[in-house]
């Protein structure tokens, strides 16, 4: 039978912690914490012990946007045997939004607490990671590594190594293939007749969780 195991980030918010237990029970808890908020983390966790649910405390270092992100597809990946429910509600305003993009991106189910009353948010039936080509990826990863590129699409198909066309497919899409720009990875802007192409916050962050989680 498969285990749920729900991902909480501690904050300013947790009563919402122990409302969404009570609608999504766990066999496991883990929690993503700073090192401001650890005093709360533990008090959690032996809340939580009271009633035999094992917790697990991980510590966020620097941009908590980045190591949610990196945390959360870490995760998923080593809890691929069991359901991995996040609740976007425990922590502050700030941590609720990147809960629910880690969320999003790694196609992970989550809910959200308002008051007493819990409601499940909508869910993807993809996982970012799984519908990234290596083609996609490689483009993603240049414009990650390199902040000077790239001015035109010429210059990204000579760094890349791909013609021009097979770059632009990647980027733009079809009507059965989301490109990278549709699917919010990169920032795409035209100026004096040539497009300019970065890569967007989004993508920056989802960079970082796939290069460390995998």
């Amino acid at each position: 039978m498969q285990k749920k195991v729900v991902l909480a980030p501690v904050g300013d918010n947790m009563g919402a912690l122990y409302v969404g237990l009570r609608d999504f029970p766990a066999s496991r808890v883990v929690l993503l914490t700073s090192d401001n908020e650890i005093k709360e983390a533990e008090k959690a966790s032996k809340e939580l012990k009271k009633f035999g649910i094992p917790v697990k405390i991980i510590t966020i270092e620097g941009d908590p946007w980045e190591g949610i992100f990196e945390k959360v597809s870490k995760l998923s990946a080593e809890e691929k045997d069991d359901e991995v429910i996040i609740n976007t509600s425990s922590g502050d305003r700030n941590l609720q939004c990147a809960m629910t993009s880690a969320a999003f991106v790694n196609g992970l189910k989550a809910f959200a607490v308002m008051g007493d009353e819990t409601m499940l948010l909508p869910i993807l039936k993809f996982s970012y990671y799984k519908i990234l080509t290596d083609k996609k990826l490689d483009i993603l990863r240049v414009l990650h590594e390199d902040k000077t590129c790239c001015k035109s699409l010429e210059e990204l198909s000579k760094k890349i190594k791909m013609s021009p066309p097979l770059v632009s497919y990647h980027i733009n899409g079809t009507l059965k293939s989301e490109g990278l720009k549709t699917l919010g990875l990169i920032d795409v802007t035209e100026k004096n007749g040539k497009i300019a192409l970065g890569i967007s916050t989004l993508g920056r962050l989802l960079m970082k969780g796939y290069v460390k989680s995998k």
